[in-house]
């Protein structure tokens, strides 16, 4: 071992932990407080204006200009009055990683005046240089510019002093740059195939979104050591080296006590997150060494994944601040876990039903029914874009080793779903059927039992799981945009068809 190294392991010994001032902290008063949200716009907005953007968020339509121009003052007025100097157009350009652009709210006038200037052609479309983002293809030079575009269905945010504005960003001749726009889009797309679908059983439904909870996975590593390490440095993981006399093999890091240090860090980024309103609820070691893992309460998807984005953004400066690097590589380490993301993912309507929730009756049995068995079918005809679409060369590395899924997509339902198909099969191939049991298969009564279980899949051999009221896509790597796999997940399900069972 090196003088350098040596000197950087007795550094991180003798680290001492960073305690910032005790406060009580009151999470309800706390939850949101810098976020443009429902209560922001209802006290600076006026009432039409405040009915009429929710209804363009809620109907999915274009936002006048008129009603922009409003929203913008209301936001300058409200971030100003929180300190805020700049504001930002805040997109997921297909690097994997956020990007932004700050200009100050003044605006020069003559003299040394000036006045704070935010209108709502600012707030609507702004114009970053689009040259170096990568866009799966090479464009011709005088075509480099790009366009950001506000996403009103995501709310705007404080971040570091300065106004965030979630926005989609497209090419000069209007190509995806991100991955925010595929996103809305097949957010749309299942939209109207499943309430199309809903309607059939609940004439009130309106409106069908895809809900996401993330678990995010990390390692947590002393900056001394850190720095001591160029591999680790360079490519965030461990390239070279001699492996740990011990590792995992008594897995006693696993939900054990969260040492004191770590437990610092977490509750400063843990204060951050929720005042951005991200609500972060779940902490614990995970099995490897100095791996831990944090979970949200699910979200619709599009805001979950904004949060999931920002988060990790927050949770790199804050680890700064406790002289800790934060390691989202899905395999830094050989021999032990990597780190993964698992994307739980579920649909819900406007009336707050949760579709993949079984009922308890027949009826409500028969819609969650319809809506299982399309996901399982779309998942099988299209497990291999599935699979690509978290493929990339560290989660690869990940996928099969220790309790990882494997990579080859399968689903695990459980036994009693299972018997049930089994016997749905069974009486839609029996030619000898009786006229009543044909009536009792096809308008539901009595066949459809009431579903109560908890069958999930425990040894984690299937990467797609149904667990309870939700599927679990486990192969998402820890560092990774969970745009992806959901843009995949919600546009395959766009083919869902009414007549699934009534066919019979």
């Amino acid at each position: 071992m090196s003088v350098f190294r040596i000197k950087a392991l007795q550094k991180a010994l003798k680290r001492e932990i960073t305690y910032f001032p005790e406060t009580k902290i009151n999470t309800s008063e706390l939850f949101g407080s810098n976020v443009f949200g429902l209560e922001a716009m209802r006290e600076y907005l006026s009432d039409e204006i405040f009915e009429s953007l929710i209804l363009s968020i809620n109907e999915v339509t274009v936002i006048d200009r008129k009603i922009a121009n409003h929203v913008a003052s209301a936001m300058k007025s409200w971030a100003l009055n929180k300190g805020a100097t700049h504001y930002s157009h805040w997109f997921h350009p297909l690097n994997g990683t956020t990007a932004e652009k700050h200009d100050a709210f003044f605006s020069p006038g003559e003299g040394f005046r000036s006045i704070t200037k935010f209108e709502g052609s600012q707030l609507i479309q702004q114009e970053p240089d689009a040259s170096s983002f990568p866009n799966g293809g090479i464009r011709n030079t005088f075509e480099a510019r790009g366009y950001t575009a506000w996403d009103p269905s995501s709310p705007a945010f404080i971040y570091n002093g300065t106004l965030c504005i979630p926005t989609v960003f497209i090419s000069f001749t209007g190509e995806s740059l991100d991955f925010k726009t595929p996103l809305l889009k097949s957010i749309i797309a299942l939209d109207k195939a499943a309430v199309n679908v809903c309607q059939y059983f609940e004439k009130n439904v309106t409106k069908v979104f895809a809900t996401l909870g993330w678990e995010q996975e990390y390692f947590l590593v002393d900056e001394a050591l850190y720095n001591a390490r160029p591999d680790l440095m360079l490519t965030n993981r461990t390239l070279f080296g001699h492996a740990s006399a011990k590792d995992q093999q008594m897995e006693d890091h696993y939900f054990g006590s969260i040492p004191e240090r770590v437990t610092v860090f977490m509750k400063d980024f843990e204060i951050e997150a929720w005042k951005l309103g991200i609500p972060v609820k779940t902490r614990h070691n995970e099995v490897a060494p100095n791996q831990f893992e944090l979970a949200p309460v699910f979200e619709e998807v599009n805001i979950a994944i904004d949060h999931n984005q920002l988060l990790m953004d927050i949770m790199e400066r804050i680890a700064k601040k406790h002289h800790f690097r934060v390691l989202f590589h899905e395999k830094p380490y050989s021999g032990i876990n990597g780190s993964g993301k698992h994307n739980n993912y579920s649909l819900a309507t406007n009336l707050g039903k949760n579709l993949l929730s079984p009922g308890k009756t027949p009826k409500t049995n028969l819609q969650f029914l319809s809506f299982f068995i399309n996901i399982v079918k779309a998942v099988h005809d299209h497990a291999s874009l599935l699979r690509a679409s978290v493929a990339t060369a560290g989660n690869d590395y990940r996928l099969g080793a220790h309790e990882a899924p494997p990579a080859i997509i399968s689903i695990f339902i459980g036994t009693q779903l299972t018997k049930i198909f089994n016997d749905i099969e069974k009486k839609v191939k029996n030619e000898k059927m009786s006229s009543d049991e044909k009536n009792d298969l096809k308008f539901n009564i009595g066949k459809i039992p009431q579903i109560i279980f908890d069958n999930t899949d425990r040894n984690r051999t299937s990467p797609f799981a149904f667990t309870g009221d939700k599927f679990e896509f486990r192969t998402v790597g820890a560092s990774a945009n969970c745009s992806p796999p959901m843009i995949v997940l919600n546009t395959m399900k766009t083919s869902i068809k009414k007549k699934l069972f009534l066919k019979y």
